[in-house]
């Protein structure tokens, strides 16, 4: 350790979360294979420990399910397709596991939205940036979010993987060293290419987005179909008007 006298300071932690740019999400909430997917990697992966409690599984025929689809690939303990995406762990089991009770997902790409980017693009690089940290209690840090108390849920898919930093000056002060990231390294292999796991995390993440606002592509729709009707009736008020006022000088 560095004496108070020593003309060099180390900092101790990773870049907090703001430092951090925020990649984009691709956006495929159009897609309605791609929320599909996104759908069963959220049931499998995400609702063992998230609850959505005010989503309905009877809202996902919306995305192109059956409901014996959803019944039979989706729905694990609850019985009625009007049942909202809720998890058997209690308040008090989640506080002695992890600390902290998870949130719940069913807002939570709007409730992330800021000045860096959207809800998605946060979910989007958040889930890309866990690594293995052995000095962490669940084995896991993720650069977003410093000392993040989560687990990677997704790692089998991804392989776990280590972060490397290194120090460098800081621009305002060149006797400060910075800890600063330097890339991952591959420990083990996952199930997927990294190319497809990054496009799973889309898929994930778009169907969270979705989920924030399940009418949204019907609110478009519709809005799409309003602004062509006022654009024809602009039309056709503009033709009677000049009709009307055609003898008048």
């Amino acid at each position: 350790m560095l004496g108070l006298g020593s003309t060099t300071v180390v900092a101790l932690a990773a870049a907090e979360q703001e430092s951090v740019p925020l990649q984009q999400a691709p956006y495929r909430v159009n897609d309605l294979l791609a929320l599909q997917n996104g759908a069963k990697l959220f049931v499998n992966y995400c609702l063992n420990c998230h609850s959505a409690e005010f989503m309905r599984y009877e809202k996902l025929r919306a995305i192109g399910l059956t409901g014996e689809q959803v019944q039979k690939n989706l729905m694990f303990s609850e019985p009625r397709l009007g049942n909202t995406m809720k998890i058997a762990m209690t308040p008090a089991q989640a506080q002695a596991w992890f600390g902290a009770a998870p949130p719940d997902l069913s807002v939570i790409e709007r409730a992330l939205a800021s000045h860096r980017g959207s809800g998605a693009d946060y979910l989007y690089t958040y889930l890309l940036s866990f690594y293995r940290d052995d000095t962490r209690p669940s084995g896991w840090n993720n650069l977003v979010v410093p000392n993040v108390a989560m687990p990677n849920p997704l790692w089998p898919l991804q392989g776990e993987r280590a972060a490397r930093f290194e120090l460098k000056s800081d621009p305002a002060d060149p006797h400060v060293q910075l800890k600063t990231f330097a890339g991952y390294v591959q420990l083990t292999p996952g199930s997927l290419s990294a190319r497809r796991y990054d496009s799973q995390i889309a898929d994930l993440v778009a169907y969270m987005q979705w989920m924030a606002e399940p009418d949204q592509l019907e609110r478009k729709r519709l809005g799409v179909i309003v602004l062509l009707f006022l654009a024809v009736f602009t039309f056709i008020t503009w033709r009677l008007k000049s009709e009307y006022w055609k003898d008048v000088k």
